[in-house]
């Protein structure tokens, strides 16, 4: 069969008969996610369901992490309501692609990275791979429709703790959590990723689909991620508020002190 890539900006798509790629690809920024990127995710996901025989799609970030999260410099609290639903739309895309999503997470998975992570229906991490939610230090409520994934993925209490302290939990705690489902050694993850892909491309696709459609549909009865449409008004409202703009050059400044 014939490969099919999809022409994006910073991201990579590609198609090769029953399994396609979708790549987070500015690794010299560990793959910040801008309304731009965030656009071309939900582009990207509509273009995989253009193509009926895809079964599986890898999702991945490029170089040393697989994102480190919103780049916030790229959003404006003068953006029209259409660019400020960007993240959730990206977000309701991942969830509704007909094929089966696997995320290869590796290094860091930061905020934003975590809800595209959380839109994944399977995740495998390198047991080096570290998460962070930092977004209530930066001073703005976690947006993109990130709660109602994470309470579905991992339950209401850890989602509280998580969001609210920003504390980083390592691979280990996220299996433990259910958010992912195996940890392999860094060296073993590609392998690991490569083995669960071929397993579901042998399964009949429309026992597979229909699973995971089914398993969607009670998932969203449970806790209805359309709920979420608005909270990126939280996220802009955060971006204008002064006690979060300075908790958020606090937050800056134990980074640098750290490096």
């Amino acid at each position: 069969m014939t490969a099919h890539a999809a022409q994006f900006d910073t991201i990579l798509a590609t198609v090769d008969g029953t399994r396609g790629a979708l790549t987070l690809n500015r690794p010299d920024k560990l793959n910040p996610l801008s309304s731009h990127t965030l656009h071309e995710i939900e582009l990207a996901a509509r273009w995989f369901d253009e193509h009926h025989d895809v079964k599986v799609v890898v999702v991945s970030g490029a170089g040393r992490a697989f994102s480190a999260g919103a780049d916030l410099s790229a959003f404006s609290t003068a953006a029209p309501m259409e660019d400020r639903q960007v993240g959730w739309r990206m977000a309701r895309a991942m969830d509704e692609m007909r094929a089966v999503t696997v995320g290869r997470l590796h290094g860091w998975c930061v905020g934003g990275g975590l809800v595209v992570a959380a839109g994944c229906d399977l995740r495998i991490a390198a047991d080096t791979a570290r998460f962070s939610i930092p977004e209530v230090d930066l001073g703005i409520p976690l947006a993109w429709g990130g709660i109602p994934r994470l309470v579905r993925e991992i339950g209401p209490a850890l989602t509280k703790e998580l969001v609210m302290t920003c504390r980083p939990f390592d691979a280990h705690e996220a299996k433990a959590a259910g958010f992912v489902n195996r940890v392999v050694p860094e060296a073993e993850l590609d392998a690991a990723v490569e083995e669960l892909v071929q397993q579901l491309l042998q399964k009949p696709t429309l026992a597979l689909l229909e699973t995971k459609a089914h398993v969607n549909a009670v998932t969203e009865s449970m806790v209805g991620t359309g709920r979420s449409w608005a909270d990126a008004d939280g996220l802009y409202a955060g971006l204008r508020d002064d006690e979060g703009r300075a908790s958020a050059q606090a937050y800056v400044q134990r980074l640098q002190g750290k490096g």
